[in-house]
């Protein structure tokens, strides 16, 4: 950027803008979309008024086209349409039966299931496209974590911190690799350097193992402690109080659970269920059950949660058909969208004293009672028996139609934010096909990343699995705008010359300090800088800096280079420095404040194993 005419004034007014952006993200005390859109705003403004002029042409090299021009960045758009597969996975149910598989391989050990995986995704990483290989595995974690009630706050930055480490152990890892092997071979200065810097497949992957594994052992037992405990709201809300309802279980002709056996006094076959009675005919039979095998007409009445009955819903298990189709409830089909609700029976409502029955509730609403809840005493009995009271809550199943209709119903009180759709198993096949085909178009190169993911996009849309309301509900609005705004500053940082400046700056001071302490010192500048800048940005910017260095220190270049590919994939401390990390943000419901909490002593880590490892493994030191 020498060419271009950018004053002092500028650069310090970009890196005061810049740092305050940083800082108020960092407190944060503001949603991150209002400080997004001021810090874009502050640019756009201020070199509306202080223009950067290109010598040649006139024009401005920081007009508003070029700084708005990062919310059509196809990283951007390929991260939304991604995020669009992924809620047409869960809509559809696509991981249900493998996500119970691989939890069944570890039993009661759910962390060591993602431990597993966390470091699968490092191997595969190193030769795979990271964005794939995250939204492959995104869905996977986040279904194993509520399986086994581990907030999904705690599994989500891992898997894109596993991810980057991965990527940093071969020369096809990450894109960042490629871009530093390309720049360093036409920043070499003659025939003998560039044959040095001439970088092969597996060249840096020692060191890069090295770091890794360090990095890893961090991510792994260290870094899940230090992230927060946060659900979505809805989690926060629906997900695991706890709470239990009265439910029953109707065995009719063909019942998946006739002809099992209890054993050591309960019904393995009911996971996460308290059988609170067996009524067989006109006798009730209640715990401990010795040797009782449940037969056709038999009703068993049970004790569980909003989630083991969401879960039995979302499953092929038919266990809730003969209450289902007792009440001739819709089934999920043609696109239908069910959902589950809570309601309270209002004081004064028609509804106390009856039983569901009585009420004749599906015919009234078009809905189902799935199970009944009492806070003052846990009922024993058959729903038939049970006479509603002031307070009740009734989980209630039915299309998102008729669910909006109960607002109209005066009987009850639907408690809005416990709504939930039931994901609709009959389009998981379709759901499964089209995300691998979207990862296989990706990872083999055959389209690129952003046409895929759009390509995987409209056809979860065209195929059924998800509408276009829950599509829009998919786009995450904070990552939109926080995007776009760290485009636009990276864009602003490099064309001013800041970026350049810094790294002058700190090769004038280190000179001083020796060889080890300057390679050391860039190290930690070019890891600081990625975390602003875009990696690819920040690579293509810091590799000739790098090769002059080498040159005038006389020490191994390859030391120098291969510190920008390591520093430029230590993409840890803000949310918009790695597309991996935007991925994770919504999934793991994470504020910017997180990455910086969760990434700055990963940088740190890494950036020490660097300084001691590089001293005994390059020449010239």
């Amino acid at each position: 950027m020498d060419a271009i005419l950018a004053t002092p004034f500028q650069m310090w007014m970009t890196f005061g803008i810049i740092f305050t952006a940083v800082v108020i993200y960092s407190i944060d005390r503001w949603s991150l979309e209002i400080v997004s859109t001021a810090t874009l705003l502050a640019l756009l403004l201020f070199f509306q008024f202080f223009e950067v002029l290109d010598p040649n042409t006139g024009s401005n090299l920081l007009s508003a086209e070029v700084l708005l021009s990062g919310f059509a960045n196809p990283a951007l758009i390929s991260i939304i349409a991604l995020l669009i597969v992924g809620q047409g996975m869960y809509q559809a149910g696509a991981l249900e039966g493998p996500t119970r598989r691989l939890t069944q391989l570890t039993g009661n050990r759910p962390w060591v299931t993602i431990i597993l995986i966390l470091l699968v995704i490092a191997v595969v990483s190193a030769f795979l496209n990271n964005t794939p290989v995250a939204v492959m595995f995104i869905p996977i974690l986040s279904a194993i974590a509520a399986r086994a009630e581990i907030p999904v706050s705690k599994v989500m930055i891992p898997l894109s911190f596993m991810c980057i480490l991965g990527g940093m152990t071969t020369l096809i890892g990450s894109s960042t690799n490629l871009l530093v092997a390309q720049s360093a071979l036409l920043s070499a200065v003659d025939g003998a350097q560039r044959a040095e810097l001439n970088i092969s497949f597996f060249d840096f992957t020692v060191p890069g193992l090295v770091l890794a594994g360090v990095g890893a052992i961090y991510v792994l037992y260290i870094l899940p402690r230090i992230l927060p405990q946060r659900q979505s709201l809805s989690g926060e809300l629906v997900g695991s109080s706890g709470k239990q309802y009265i439910a029953q279980i109707d065995i009719t002709p063909g019942h998946p659970l006739i002809g099992v056996k209890s054993t050591a006094g309960l019904f393995p076959e009911l996971k996460n269920m308290t059988v609170r009675m067996v009524q067989r005919r006109e006798d009730a039979i209640l715990p401990p059950f010795e040797d009782v095998e449940l037969q056709l007409g038999d009703v068993v009445i049970v004790a569980a949660t909003r989630k083991t009955l969401t879960e039995i819903l979302a499953s092929k298990e038919n266990i809730l058909s003969g209450m289902i189709d007792a009440q001739e409830a819709p089934r999920g089909r043609g696109g239908q969208n069910l959902s589950l609700i809570e309601c309270v029976v209002a004081p004064g409502s028609r509804m106390i004293g009856r039983d569901i029955q009585q009420i004749g509730f599906r015919y009234q609403t078009g809905c189902i009672v799935l199970g009944i809840q009492r806070r003052s005493r846990m009922i024993r009995g058959r729903m038939k028996d049970i006479r509603l009271e002031a307070g009740d809550v009734l989980l209630i199943f039915g299309t998102r139609k008729n669910i909006i209709g109960l607002r109209a119903n005066r009987d009850i009180l639907p408690l809005e934010w416990s709504a939930e759709e039931v994901p609709d198993i009959t389009f998981a096949f379709r759901a499964r096909t089209i995300f691998g085909g979207v990862i296989l178009a990706a990872a083999s190169g055959l389209l690129p990343i952003v046409v895929a993911a759009l390509l995987g996009a409209v056809a979860m849309i065209a195929s059924g699995c998800l509408n276009i309301r829950q599509a829009s509900r998919a786009f995450d609005r904070r990552i939109y705008l926080l995007v776009g705004a760290a485009l636009a500053m990276g864009t602003s940082l490099e064309v001013t010359g800041g970026a350049t400046y810094l790294a002058h700056s700190l090769v004038f001071i280190s000179t001083f300090a020796g060889t080890t302490a300057l390679l050391s010192a860039f190290f930690l500048l070019v890891a600081l800088m990625t975390n602003v800048l875009s990696n690819n940005a920040t690579a293509v910017l810091f590799t000739p800096i790098a090769v002059s260095l080498a040159a005038e220190t006389g020490a191994d270049p390859r030391a120098f280079v291969f510190a920008v590919i390591f520093a430029a994939n230590c993409s840890f401390a803000t949310p918009m420095s790695y597309q991996t990390n935007l991925l994770v943000m919504g999934p793991g419901h994470y504020q910017f404040v997180d990455f910086v909490k969760a990434g700055t002593p990963l940088i740190i880590i890494i950036w020490l194993t660097f300084t001691f490892f590089a001293p005994f493994y390059f020449s010239g030191f």
